[in-house]
């Protein structure tokens, strides 16, 4: 679980704030608040009710605070108690900072405020207690009472963050011109408060460039395993080795935010929510329900999943009946197959295992290869407040060091479980020992595949060539391996002070899906409406190859490209239209013309080989006629062989003259002729005029969805989805 934390922000709104300075383009107040709304959504986006945050108002209009009646405590006004903030109250928040009309308000007395609600929120509980202030320094304060908000400070160990528009920095290398006398003095005294205290001081231009580097999340381990590591059957051998250890993950997954679906509620009106889902209820502090999640004003709810199951039945509307889950028998895939195994024969081959993790035996470093790991790594470690398992696993860690070994174990977590086999890799520290464990695949788990060599080419007798056109000659290796020196990226390394350093450092990588997101998702908390920012520059910086680079090779790639050989491919056709330009002979003769054929020459379709003619005449002809005849020709054909068919004989040959004649006519743009067609087979299929009962064929269309061209095949189609689901039922 992870540690409770109760954060105050302060956010100076004084009518000085309002002022655009330093030619930027934005108030100071929104320019601050940039930073404070990105600390804030990141604490909502954790969803953790211990993170807790409450927010301070300097310099407002109004009063309102615990203190008021006093006279220093004017113009602060607490816009939120300490509470878990959700996106409603994110939206509410958002809505109280604004620009005020006021120059009052004493910024030593805003803190005073906030201490006095992380006393009264936190008590004597352990929480992460911090102050962040927000402010410009332009009012007036009265530092008389430092010492005792120091000491206070302290006691309380409460972390106090100041971070000022245009303060000084030497650290950071920012200095302001011609700074306001007053402001001077106060920058001063939030400087000594703030060593004082042993707090942080910074510029808010530094806060802001920060925000772009990403916060490593930090996480309390959880145990996957707490038992024994033995070594052969300690119930029945007392020589035996059994240490008491405990498995922690070392490295996660982590995968970005996921989306949820919700939907406009239309059966409740705004004042009636008794049976909304718990899904979209906010708590609040006391633990109510405050309502339906507003958007726009339409309350939403999370959207219900319903699966039903069919099973295919000509019979029924649309050839599909829905059947009860209780009526249907479980399987299971097995490669590409659907294996049956009842409930009797399930129970028989379910493994009763206990917890335990169990050396089975080892190997040499040489014969583990880093493909065979199915999973993020653990680390095992012995029982910590167990000196005797200590040195126990220590001795074996330091002797597969020593001999240059892994050990092979069978891991089960808790009862029952599914047996795992893990490999456990010697790990020492300077700080601490300890075996990694990554899990191996089994014999199922393992797929052999062959591939041809990439250095020879075999023919089929066996004979091996070493030179072929799919293989790269000396000219080409030579000006691959140029070009790859010439990209190296080793060297390209700087640090701070213009030192060689390794280039893109782990921890200068971050995951740019991952982060994207989550600024996105940030952002749009409190920006509904504005457009998203683009990405960070931290997360571009390593997604193209250095400019440099690129520029000094430039003439390898060149002479690459020249040994490759390599060429533009030409755009691939999308579609055969009837106005298309024939492919002409390479010697530019017209084979056609000299033969005689005429292309106003009306193209006969046979029976006895009905596909390749049909073809040629739409190859042989530009006319609309032409093609309609053409279609008109294949059509008979296809029904007399229905009608002649002895049972289900010359159903195959119909369907494949089907399928050639719906993808020409997609290639040819006229789905209507194909169209037309399909419906008066379909009637006559069902009409029984085709010699009897004929269901059988109309049964092979389907299956080979030989039905309606649609829009989504071809632009020219007049036929949505809808309909062309329909037209594949069994009605007429």
């Amino acid at each position: 679980m992870a540690d409770k934390e109760a954060t105050v922000y302060i956010v100076d709104m004084g009518r000085s704030m309002g002022e655009k300075r330093n030619a930027r383009k934005e108030s100071d107040l929104d320019w601050a608040m940039t930073y404070v709304w990105e600390k804030i959504t990141s604490t909502v986006a954790t969803d953790r009710k211990t993170a807790q945050l409450g927010a301070i108002g300097l310099r407002t209009d109004r009063t309102e605070n615990e203190l008021d009646s006093e006279d220093s405590f004017q113009n602060i006004s607490v816009l939120q108690e300490i509470k878990q903030v959700l996106l409603p109250g994110l939206k509410d928040l958002w809505q109280k900072v604004k620009v005020s009309d006021t120059a009052d308000g004493d910024a030593i007395s805003a803190i005073v405020i906030a201490i006095q609600m992380i006393t009264k929120h936190c008590k004597k509980l352990k929480y992460k207690r911090k102050i962040i202030l927000v402010t410009d320094g332009r009012g007036s304060m009265d530092a008389d009472d430092m010492s005792q908000i120091t000491e206070k400070i302290k006691s309380d160990d409460i972390e106090l963050v100041i971070i000022g528009v245009d303060f000084d920095d030497p650290d950071y290398g920012f200095k302001e011109e011609d700074k306001d006398p007053q402001k001077a003095v106060n920058e001063a005294t939030f400087r000594a408060l703030v060593e004082d205290c042993e707090g942080i001081f910074g510029t808010m231009q530094q806060a802001i460039e920060e925000l772009g580097t990403p916060r490593l999340k930090t996480t309390r381990p959880v145990p996957s395993y707490k038992g024994q590591l033995t070594l052969g059957d300690p119930e029945q051998f007392d020589s035996a080795l059994c240490i008491d250890v405990e498995r922690y993950p070392r490295v996660v997954v982590r995968k970005p935010l996921a989306a949820s679906q919700y939907v406009q509620r239309s059966d409740l009106s705004n004042d009636h929510v008794s049976t909304q889902s718990s899904a979209t209820m906010m708590p609040d502090a006391d633990g109510a329900d405050s309502g339906p999640i507003q958007s726009d004003g339409n309350s939403l709810t999370s959207v219900r999943n319903a699966r039903t199951y069919q099973v295919l039945d000509e019979e029924a509307p649309g050839g599909k009946r829905d059947v009860s889950r209780d009526d249907l028998a479980k399987g299971y895939e097995y490669g590409r197959t659907a294996v049956h195994i009842s409930e009797s024969d399930l129970n028989v081959t379910k493994l009763e295992t206990q917890p335990g993790l169990e050396i089975v035996g080892f190997i040499p470093w040489s014969t583990f290869e880093r493909y065979m790991t199915l999973s993020v790594s653990c680390i095992v470690i012995a029982q910590k407040t167990n000196s005797k398992a200590i040195m126990a696993l220590s001795s074996l860690i330091h002797a597969l060091f020593e001999l240059e070994s892994y050990a092979v174990a069978r891991l089960v977590t808790k009862a029952d479980r599914e047996p795992l086999i893990t490999l456990l890799a010697p790990s020492i520290e300077v700080d601490y020992e300890c075996l990694l464990d990554v899990q191996l695949p089994f014999a199922e788990d393992v797929r052999s595949y062959r591939f041809p060599p990439l250095d020879r080419v075999i023919t089929v007798s066996g004979k091996e060539i070493r030179e072929h056109r799919n293989l790269p000659n000396d000219t080409l290796s030579a000006a691959m391996s140029d070009y790859v020196d010439r990209m190296d990226l080793s060297d390209l390394g700087k640090d701070d002070e213009g030192n060689p350093a390794e280039y893109m450092n782990m921890t200068d990588t971050f995951s740019p899906v991952l982060h994207r997101m989550d600024q996105a998702v940030r952002w749009r908390a409190v920006h509904p409406t504005e457009p998203v920012p683009p990405p960070y520059d931290i997360l571009t910086r390593y997604s193209n190859p250095p400019k440099e680079l690129v520029a000094g090779s430039k003439k390898r790639l060149e002479k690459l490209i020249a040994a490759a050989d390599v060429k533009k491919v030409p755009p691939k056709v999308q579609s055969r239209k009837r106005n298309r330009n024939e492919i002409k002979p390479l010697s530019g003769l017209d084979v056609g013309a000299l033969l005689g054929n005429n292309k106003s020459k009306k193209t006969r379709i046979t029976r006895e080989n009905p596909i390749p003619e049909f073809r040629q005449a739409l190859d042989t002809t530009e006319s609309e006629d032409a093609v309609r005849d053409a279609v008109k020709q294949l059509s008979t054909i296809i029904e007399a062989q229905i009608k002649d068919s002895f049972g289900d004989i010359a159903y195959g040959k119909a369907v494949e003259e089907l399928d050639l004649m719906r993808n020409e006519m997609i290639d040819m743009e006229e789905p209507g002729l194909y169209n037309e067609f399909i419906k008066i087979l379909k009637g006559k299929l069902l009409g029984e005029e085709l010699g009897g009962d004929r269901r059988e064929m109309w049964y092979e269309i389907r299956k080979n969805k030989l039905g309606l061209i649609e829009k989504k095949s071809s632009d020219k189609s007049n036929v949505d989805e809808d309909e062309a689901k329909a037209f594949l039922s069994s009605r007429s």
